[in-house]
């Protein structure tokens, strides 16, 4: 019957497919800007005084003049005067900069040049009075200084006599000091200065061109091409997570009216936006998720307008909705199907599917729950946003699987586990196993499942227009129902059925973006080729980046010290009928990750190229992680956006069921049956099947706290909750699978350490997020064995429970 059912399901995925292959004959989007501006005009101010320049200060817009200070009131209907002594100790502000929130001065005076700035002040808005707080003086003087603003990092850039200078203050260090970095090649005089993320951008002018640079701490400044207009001076604004708004002219009409234009800082590509022009600015500012902009008066005066960027909702047709609906009718059948067929007084039926499932079912599970919404959201992006580096660590995993398959994963088979904290218990102390399986619930719901619920859910709202909240707990929801249906054996055939769903939807993306290239495969590759974008070996020694010997260094950890920990993963080969079927299972999975891997990987290269040709079809105000959600709403063919979107679930959703399912085991397992009185298999099912309901509630909870911050890449996020919370308790199985000596005080102590420093480490940044697990489990290892030396030496049989052969000497 489940193989049936695999077939019936298969075919039904693959015949979608087809029919989705077909649709791509109804052609691309046409190339219209998604994002048009709304303009808008702002009261004037009359006065005769010059403008100093426009800020937001405190949340209020606020027009500086030679003489007087003006606030924007609410509501936009009128300006009024506050009070403002300008030069009253000495300094005089000589231009104005910031964010939508906050505006700060560049001062000159005291005793310098005129024009030259020698101090930086905060505006602050108070009691109907305008103030400014200075920071600590610039190292220089700078003339024709200009100053920049992201969180808490500023920048300010101008030319010591004829050197260009440029100088970076942390505003949220203890004491902020102000730092000397190296300024932009050539000399020229700036016309704007923008920080983008961890990057800045100043736009030169030589001999009437102008250039845009780009800075960054690991890459140094880049010449990223010549600005397609001219740039009214001061006008670029960062928007969204990689994005810079700038005011730009007709290269041809120099004196005539500035376009708002985005700088799309991943693919340097520029796209004017529709909506708005401005004549004769002066001066602009940040406003909202746009610009304020000031120019003449025709009656004298000071008029000012805006524009904002305007992002509709990209919402799904009836033919979507249908593939959905078809898809999550499909796994709720799945799960009810597993719900009638079993009986629900069988611990190993719910827990290890019986022990009965094929080694080929289990690998393609093992791959389903290892390409979460994480590889079919974040990977792409992460991918767009970079290259291929990261794909490393799937080429050597697979050489770390087969360590696995050969000496870890049949020795836990033959113990019959159903939960793998089983195994610290019998080679160590029931506290350990204990420790262990909690640290191991608080990692999944907290690192895992919080952030894959999540991603897709950013990526329906994006497409659907339902909100992130509803989205997370549809989403989660359709999850709990039939993994505690259904128990293991819905969650691993679900899991097959959704791995064909998935990387058929991401297969077509792929293909179809190649197919809307005027030059096909040609253009697409010369495209991938000239921006390094398919560059995957980084052999340098430096730990703050993603290189080879990292992920060897990770893999050696990650893989194989870390896969028997992993109760996610190990269920599904515990599943198994014997030892040699669970190793099989692994050698199942390596053979399909690395194709698979190239699969994502391509996606995010696709996306690049595309956008990098279309750059108008970006919005600029979603995150990077937001960057296939776009593309599949925006450009693909009705259904065939529905078959993705479904995919996007069945990445999810094959991930969120093994992380629901293994945690209620554990909690189960490790905990109800040692607590409870008079435990039986009955009812530890029927724990399970609420303790399933319970972890999917906590979390979507969870998902929905997340959804609070901005966070940069969550597939940067994800990697380092788990290393900072999942390295203690993988170096307690290596000293347990790989020596004789370690022992369960011993291990105890390792288990603290290697989280008390691995936050240490954390706190204090000191290498690149990827190692935090490496070193947890390293930690761990050393201080685990060392401290085991402390103790007498284990007096139980280890026979069966290390990698070494057994003996009856094995003591």
């Amino acid at each position: 019957m489940i193989r049936r059912l695999a077939r019936l399901c298969a075919g039904s995925a693959l015949r979608g497919f087809a029919f989705a292959c077909a649709l791509l004959l109804a052609g691309p989007a046409v190339a219209e800007s998604l994002t048009p501006m709304r303009a808008g005009s702002l009261p004037a101010i009359e006065s005769a005084a010059p403008l100093t320049g426009i800020a937001a200060v405190d949340g209020n817009t606020v027009a500086l003049l030679r003489d007087s200070a003006w606030r924007l009131e609410a509501g936009a209907e009128a300006w009024s005067p506050v009070r403002w002594r300008a030069g009253s100790d000495g300094a005089d502000v000589l231009s104005v900069f910031g964010d939508e929130n906050r505006g700060y001065a560049l001062l000159g005076g005291n005793g310098a040049s005129p024009k030259a700035a020698n101090g930086v002040a905060q505006f602050s808005l108070a009691g109907g009075a305008l103030s400014l707080q200075p920071l600590p003086p610039l190292p220089a003087p700078l003339r024709d200084a200009r100053g920049a603003l992201k969180e808490s990092a500023l920048y300010v850039a101008g030319f010591e006599g004829d050197n260009a200078r440029l100088f970076k203050i942390d505003l949220a260090a203890e004491r902020p000091q102000w730092a000397a970095l190296a300024a932009w090649p050539g000399n020229r005089p700036i016309l704007s200065l923008a920080t983008q993320t961890n990057a800045v951008f100043v736009v030169t002018e030589d001999a009437g061109a102008q250039k845009i640079w780009r800075w960054s701490a690991d890459g140094g400044w880049s010449d990223k091409g010549a600005v397609p207009g001219r740039l009214v001076p001061g006008s670029g604004r960062a928007v969204g997570q990689a994005h810079v708004l700038y005011l730009l002219r007709d290269a041809a009409q120099p004196e005539g009216a500035a376009k708002p234009t985005t700088y799309q800082t991943i693919t340097g590509a520029w796209a004017a936006l529709p909506g708005a022009s401005v004549a004769g600015a002066i001066a602009t500012a940040p406003w909202r998720d746009g610009l304020v902009w000031a120019q003449p008066a025709p009656t004298g005066g000071i008029a000012f307008g805006y524009a904002q960027i305007q992002s509709s909702k990209l919402l799904l047709k009836w033919l979507d909705w249908v593939v959905i609906v078809v898809y999550l009718a499909s796994m709720i059948g799945i799960g009810l199907y597993f719900y009638l067929r079993e009986k629900r007084n069988n611990t190993a039926g719910f827990f290890v599917g019986g022990r009965s499932i094929p080694f080929w079912a289990a690998g393609i599970s093992l791959y389903a729950a290892n390409t979460s919404s994480i590889s079919f959201i974040a990977i792409p992006a992460k991918a767009f946003e970079t290259n291929w580096q990261y794909l490393t660590n799937n080429l050597i995993a697979v050489l770390g699987l087969m360590f696995v398959a050969v000496w870890i994963v049949p020795l836990l088979r033959r113990l019959d586990l159903m939960s793998v904290f089983s195994y610290l218990e019998t080679r160590f102390h029931p506290a350990i196993r204990m420790l262990a399986s909690a640290l191991c619930i608080v990692m999944q719901i907290g690192s895992r499942m919080s952030v894959i619920l999540f991603l897709p859910a950013l990526a329906i709202a994006t497409i659907t227009g339902i909100s992130v909240v509803w989205s997370v707990i549809l989403m989660g929801g359709f999850t709990i129902v039939y993994t505690a249906m259904g128990g293991m054996k819905a969650v691993i055939w679900t899991d097959f059925v959704q791995v064909i769903v998935k990387m058929g939807g991401a297969i077509f993306a792929i293909g179809f973006i190649v197919w809307t290239l005027h030059g096909g495969v040609g253009e697409f590759w010369s495209t991938a080729m000239a921006e390094d974008k398919m560059h995957l070996f980084d052999f340098s020694f430096d730990l703050t980046k993603a290189t080879v010997w990292g992920f060897i260094f990770l893999v050696i950890f990650d893989v194989v010290l870390t896969f028997p920990k992993d109760q996610v993963l190990m269920q599904r080969t515990l599943s198994t009928k014997s030892d040699k079927e669970a190793g099989r299972s692994i050698w199942a999975f390596a053979a399909i990750m690395i194709p698979g891997g190239f699969v994502f990987y391509m996606i995010g290269t696709a996306l690049f190229v595309y956008y990098k040709n279309n750059p108008e079809r970006m919005n600029p105000l979603l995150p990077i992680d937001a960057t296939f959600p776009l593309f599949i709403a925006a450009e693909l063919p009705s259904g065939v956006t529905g078959l993705i979107i479904a995919g996007i679930f069945a990445a999810a959703m094959a991930t969120l069921s093994g992380i629901m399912n293994s945690v209620a085991t554990l909690i189960s397992v490790d905990f109800y049956e040692k607590m409870a009185k008079n435990p039986t298999p009955a009812k530890s099912v029927r724990f399970a099947e609420w303790m399933t309901v319970a972890v999917g509630l906590v979390g979507i909870g969870v998902a929905l706290l997340l959804s609070r911050f901005d966070i940069h890449s969550l597939f940067d996020v994800s990697i380092e909750l788990a290393g900072l919370l999942g390295g203690g308790f993988a170096g307690a199985y290596t000293l347990g699978m790989f020596t004789r000596r370690a022992n369960s005080p011993g291990v105890a102590i390792g288990i603290g350490s290697a989280i008390v420093l691995t936050l240490v480490a954390w706190s204090f940044k000191l290498v690149h997020p990827y190692y935090y697990l490496a070193i947890s489990i390293l930690l761990c290892i050393v201080i685990g064995y060392l401290a085991s030396l402390l103790f007498p030496a284990p007096q139980r049989s280890l026979k069966g429970l290390t990698i070494y052969a057994d003996r009856a000497s094995d003591t």
